[in-house]
């Protein structure tokens, strides 16, 4: 029979290796930057700036727009954000909140955005909206935080 000292030991190199090869979750702009239907928010937010701030401790909520959402704006409205990076990086950080908010935590009314402005949340059973925008996936996990895929672009009301 084996020592439990030994015993113990294998056990505990065990569980060390195998929290050695799990990989640590991704911080929000790493997620956005490996999910595929995020690829055009990706782009973005580095255009933007806002990488570092998405990899940053926070917690930050963020509502990711898809591919989709972006390619159902109107390309006048691309190309005015593609050439005003303040614009650009107003409309993004409108889609992100401090702090971690879980769908299962949403409640209806109103939450002020990283850019300033406040942005209507709602809940129904288990959908989620945000101003008009519907969460398609809810709770993508990240070390900073959390990622809400939505179905369209939010613009900041103007001011």
């Amino acid at each position: 029979m084996k020592h439990p000292r030994t015993l113990i030991a294998a056990a505990l190199l065990a569980l060390l290796s195998a929290c050695a090869t799990t990989p640590a979750p991704a911080t929000i702009a790493d997620t956005a930057a490996r999910t595929p239907q995020l690829s055009t928010l990706s782009k973005l937010v580095a255009d933007a700036g806002l990488s570092d701030t998405l990899r940053a401790a926070g917690p930050y909520t963020v509502f990711a727009p898809s591919d989709d959402a972006f390619k159902a704006l109107p390309a006048k409205t691309l190309a005015e954000l593609a050439a005003d990076k303040q614009l650009l990086k107003a409309v993004l950080s409108y889609h992100a909140l401090p702090g971690k908010l879980l769908a299962a935590d949403v409640k209806p009314g109103q939450q002020k955005s990283l850019q300033g402005a406040n942005l209507a949340l709602a809940k129904a059973g288990s959908f989620v909206t945000v101003e008009d925008a519907l969460v398609q996936q809810a709770d993508v996990p990240a070390a900073n935080g959390v990622v809400h895929v939505i179905d369209r672009v939010l613009m900041p009301p103007k001011k």
